[in-house]
């Protein structure tokens, strides 16, 4: 078991090695008490290969389902390419 704010901050990979942003936060089902969603914060880089703009103050953040991590250890690594996560949709309530 891991306490679940330890997975914040942690830099977060494509499975073709693009750096995506940092681990800002998760959604939890409070019915189950499991994480479903995590939101990344994404670099400037990944920001316009996913084709956002990204805004004049702050940055963009994502939602990844918990379907789309393949491990977290000192890194969160995604089983999804850029190209993969331009197609995935998005997080829903």
């Amino acid at each position: 078991m891991v306490e679940i704010s330890r997975l914040f901050w942690k830099k977060a990979f494509t499975s073709d090695a693009v750096l995506l942003g940092e681990v800002e936060s998760a959604e939890l089902d409070m019915n189950t008490w499991q994480v479903t969603n995590f939101y990344v914060g994404l670099t400037d880089e990944a920001t316009k290969k996913l084709g956002f703009k990204r805004p004049y103050l702050g940055k963009v953040v994502v939602c990844l389902p918990v379907s789309a991590i393949k491990s977290i250890k000192d890194t969160a690594l995604l089983n999804k390419t850029v190209d993969e996560l331009r197609s995935l949709k998005e997080c829903k309530e």
